[in-house]
């Protein structure tokens, strides 16, 4: 089982991984975190960039679902809800059963599946231990309180290693 804090790419904005590039990567499900990720921990509701957003990954046939590790239900359930989309809660990322559960409830397999996440140690340890695609974008609404200030500036070289890698492709 593989431990790499080194996500396979890195993107500034989840909007950058357009359906044309995920069905590049051969990605038909994609597992996304929620806050920082998807929306600011801050926003209540889901914005109009991110519904059009999924909108074109459904009309590409690609499903998105939502995997946290959020302990309210009611924050994910009503995103969740709002979009038209499953997912699910508490996780426990970098665990593999959250992803093991979304990967069999959308019937999919791992080599067509990519998680998109904000952080190293819950969403690329996790996509890595799960042998999933590991996607990486920078923090919506920047890291919030002194840990997520310490955790993303410990991402850094994680991410540096990453983006040499990509260069080289």
């Amino acid at each position: 089982m593989p431990y790499s804090l080194i996500p396979d790419r890195l993107y500034h904005h989840y909007s950058d991984l357009t359906p044309r590039l995920l069905r590049e990567l051969e990605v038909r499900l994609l597992l996304c975190d929620l806050d920082y990720t998807l929306a600011p921990r801050s926003a209540d509701r889901p914005d109009g960039a991110l519904r059009a957003w999924l909108d074109d990954c459904r009309r590409a046939g690609i499903t998105v679902m939502i995997l946290s590790n959020n302990r309210s239900a009611h924050r994910v359930e009503t995103f969740c809800s709002e979009l038209g989309i499953r997912y699910v809660g508490h996780a426990r990322k970098p665990g593999t059963k959250g992803f093991r559960h979304a990967i069999a409830e959308a019937g999919e397999d791992a080599a067509h599946t990519a998680m998109l996440g904000d952080k190293l140690l819950t969403d690329v340890l996790g996509a890595k231990r799960s042998g999933v695609l590991a996607l990486m974008v920078e923090p919506l609404g920047g890291p919030a309180g002194a840990w997520n200030h310490v955790l993303h500036l410990l991402q850094r070289p994680f991410k540096w290693i990453a983006k040499r890698r990509c260069q080289k492709k």
